[in-house]
């Protein structure tokens, strides 16, 4: 009987294992992908920008909060009504704090403007996507033939090649020229 009972239990034991690897492994799958999810964000400058604009918020209103208590400080000092052996925070840090702030948030938006310009450009010259032959239900409506692509590449080629000659024949006739003559 107990034999019956190791052997019943043995099976059940093994179904058990398999559940909880596979919940580990569920649960291993979704940390990576939070954390992909939350390094992207991070190089998302539109993201960036969104996180920034609470802290400048509070950055701005802890500026004015000290300007406006240095300012009755001295208000206070100039009247004659205290000596100023009081410390009062410093104006300048916070300042400071906040230029910082808001240099951050103008490079996330020259990032981002950067961004959508390539974006935009790279439409512009390769507006249509090549089908694969991995995943031909997947055919884009859009999408050029590879012959047209072939097409597309070979322009480029010749157009890149055309400004490497251009560029080819200025420096040869800059560096062709001697140093200046002077003039009589």
């Amino acid at each position: 009987m107990a034999s019956q009972q190791q052997q019943s239990s043995g099976p059940m034991s093994q179904a058990g294992l398999q559940v909880a690897s596979i919940q580990q492994q569920q649960q291993q799958q979704q940390q990576q992908q939070q954390q992909q999810l939350s390094q992207q964000q991070d190089f998302d400058p539109v993201h960036r920008f969104k996180i920034l604009i609470p802290q400048l918020k509070e950055s701005l209103q802890n500026l004015m909060k000290i300007a406006s208590l240095n300012l009755a400080h001295n208000t206070t000092i100039d009247n004659g009504i205290k000596s100023s052996d009081t410390s009062v925070q410093r104006f300048d840090k916070s300042l400071e704090e906040f230029y910082a702030l808001c240099d951050q948030l103008e490079m996330c938006l020259r990032l981002a403007y950067e961004c959508l310009s390539q974006s935009i450009d790279s439409a512009k010259h390769s507006p249509n996507l090549v089908p694969t032959a991995t995943k031909p239900d997947t055919v884009q409506t859009e999408s050029m033939s590879y012959a047209q692509y072939l097409g597309m590449i070979k322009s480029q080629i010749s157009c890149a090649k055309d400004i490497h000659n251009a560029l080819l024949e200025c420096s040869k006739k800059i560096s062709g020229k001697g140093p200046p003559q002077a003039i009589m």
